[in-house]
This record gives C-alpha cells, sequence and structure tokens, in this order.
C-alpha cells in the first residue's frame, strides 16, 4: 500500500511545484539609483578602517547580439592567426571554433592542411553573442575572404538565408554556392604528412612514387567520403591495409587505406553520402604509425588529388532571390573591406 501512496503523492508535489512557477509574476523592472560610499570603522579607531563602494548589479535574461570583423595574416597556422587577431574580442574557445567554422565554410574550395601558406590574409565577419551568463560565442559567420598568396582571386563567402532553410547557405560573389561536388578532404580534422609524388618509403628506405596523399591523425578518427558514390571494394589490399574504394557518378575513384576498421554497413554496392562516415583511422598494412592514405584514380590511374578535385561552384542563387541577396552581399562585402583596410592601416 505504501508503495503505491508514493508515487501518487510525488506526483501530486510536483504538480503543485509548477503550478506555483506558472503563477509567479515576473520580476517588474526597478529604477537603480546611486549609492554613496560606506565608511566602515570600528569604535576608538581613526581613521576608518576601509570604505566599502555599494556595487548594484542588475541582472538579466536577454542575449546581447553585435557583430564584428577579425582579419590577420597566417604565418603558421589558420588557428593561431585567428587566435593572435581574436584576443580582446573573443574567448580562446570562441576563437577556436571560429578556425574551425571557416574550415567547413570553405571546405569545398580549400584543403586548409594543404593550401594555406605564410602569408595568406583572412577577413572574417561574425555575429557575437553574450549569453546571460556572460558566456561569448560565435553565433554565425555572416562573411568571410580569404586571400591565397598563389596568384589566384581571392575566395569570398557571403552567409545568405533562403527560404526554407533553417540555417542558410554560403555563396560567393557571384551568387553560386560555395558547395560542391566533392570535399576537398576526408578528414575533418586534418593534419597532413606527405603529398602527392615521389618520396622515401618510411619502411623500404628507397624512393618510390607516392599515389596519393596521407593524412595524420589519430587512431579512430572517423573518415568520411569525399563525394556520393557506391562501394566497389571494402577489404583487406597489401600494403593498403583495410582499404575502401569508391567510385563516383563521373567515373573517379576515391581510395582510402590503413583504416582500423569499416563503418557499420560498408560491402560493394552499398551507397555512401557526400561527408558521410565510411571507416576509422588506423595503421594497417605498410603503415609506421597511423594516418589516412587517400588517393584518387581516373580511368585507373592515380591523380593527384589537389588536381583532382578542383572543382567549379554548385548551384546559383534562384533568380526570385538574386536581388535580396545582391543587397546582403554589397553590405557583407562593404564590411569585409572596411576591416582590411583598417588592418592595412594598423
Amino acid at each position: 500500500m505504501r508503495e503505491r501512496i508514493r508515487p501518487v503523492s510525488y506526483a501530486v508535489v510536483a504538480t503543485l511545484a509548477v503550478v506555483a512557477i506558472w503563477f509567479t509574476p515576473t520580476l517588474e523592472k526597478k529604477q537603480v539609483f546611486a549609492m554613496q560610499p560606506v565608511v566602515v570603522s570600528r569604535p576608538g579607531l581613526e581613521p576608518a578602517d576601509f570604505v566599502l563602494s555599494p556595487l548594484v548589479v542588475e541582472a538579466s535574461n536577454k542575449e546581447l547580439v553585435d557583430t564584428l570583423a577579425i582579419g590577420g595574416v597566417i604565418q603558421s597556422s589558420l588557428y593561431n592567426a585567428l587566435n593572435e587577431s581574436g584576443v580582446g574580442v573573443l574567448p580562446p574557445s570562441a576563437r577556436h571554433q571560429l578556425a574551425w567554422s571557416l574550415a567547413d565554410i570553405f571546405e569545398y574550395k580549400v584543403d586548409m592542411s594543404r593550401d594555406l601558406m605564410q602569408g595568406d590574409k583572412f577577413h572574417v565577419l561574425v555575429e557575437r553573442l553574450q549569453k546571460p551568463n556572460g558566456a561569448i560565442i560565435v553565433n554565425k559567420v555572416l562573411g568571410a575572404r580569404l586571400a591565397l598568396s598563389n596568384g589566384h582571386s581571392p575566395l569570398e563567402a557571403i552567409h545568405f538565408d533562403t527560404p526554407g532553410s533553417s540555417t542558410g547557405q554560403y555563396y560567393d560573389a557571384s551568387g553560386m554556392s560555395l558547395r560542391a561536388a566533392f570535399l576537398r578532404a576526408p578528414l575533418v580534422f586534418r593534419r597532413i604528412s606527405s603529398v602527392f609524388g615521389a618520396r622515401k618509403h618510411p619502411i623500404f628506405g628507397e624512393w618510390r612514387n607516392h599515389t596519393g596523399t596521407d593524412y595524420a591523425a589519430a587512431e579512430g578518427t572517423p573518415v568520411r567520403a569525399i563525394g556520393d558514390g557506391v562501394v566497389i571494394f571494402a577489404g583487406r589490399n597489401g600494403g593498403y591495409g583495410n582499404m575502401i574504394d569508391i567510385r563516383h557518378r563521373n567515373g573517379m575513384v576515391s581510395r582510402y587505406g590503413h583504416m582500423r576498421n569499416f563503418a557499420m554497413g560498408m560491402k560493394p554496392g552499398t551507397r555512401v553520402a557526400m561527408g558521410s562516415t565510411i571507416g576509422y583511422v588506423g595503421m594497417t598494412g605498410w603503415a609506421t604509425g597511423p594516418h589516412l592514405h587517400f588517393e584518387i584514380r581516373v580511368n585507373g590511374v592515380a591523380r593527384d588529388p589537389k588536381l583532382a578535385l578542383q572543382s567549379r561552384s554548385g548551384e546559383p542563387i534562384p533568380a526570385d532571390e538574386r536581388s535580396l541577396f545582391q543587397k546582403m552581399r554589397n553590405q557583407t562585402l562593404a564590411s569585409l573591406n572596411e576591416a582590411h583596410f583598417a588592418s592595412v592601416a594598423e
């Protein structure tokens, strides 16, 4: 009997608590008056021991939002450059997250582990949000410009919310989506260890042609498919260790080697989507440490991934939204230009 009464009593108490909270009126705003300093002393002691200045703190449940521009020059890495440029305006955690947000925005155009060089410049326009508890985060990247020192035109990204989209997308200045048919790298958090071409083999100690790119990463790091396709091989293959081959719509094949294990369901005939996890970094086969061997094959011949994955922009802005996008683009680019001129003046 007691066991049946106890849950009922708990339910009654919880219901009463909810009703009390619901009907509790909200506090009205009160005018704050400045208070004069209070002199604190003990009898018989002169002068006063100390002066107490009262501090009035008014609580608020509102979030504060503003916009700021950050620019800098890359010396060692994008993260280090952002970490230096964002001092005083963003906490370390927000600077770190901003670096990876930029990598995500440009991941169809730039492999941040390979393409960035010393002297490259960036400018980014962000929406900064301060929460009621004082925490500061980057709520949204409104626009970004990345000027690579390879002589090409700067890459620009403008955030634009299209009707029906919950998060918005990024477009270049001409209104073409930055999303392309292929990602530029198979790992999200990546650090390159060797590139396409001849190299001294780390095991055999002789110079051999390296038919791909190695990405050093912690064992177990998820490996993602660079594009939509069909698995044509998933298994053990000599020096490649655990390997997966994926054929894409244009006939190109992407290869992923030395993996520790495969994701569930990876077998010939399995369809995979761009960005989906297909396996995990390991050191199977001829490997001296955990890393991913990645290569692109066209008509059975290995191609430099950097060249093979160079892709054009995605879909354009719909015609009925172009005028609104142009206004957003002009505002964003003007703010980025102001940030550029300010950094040059400094």
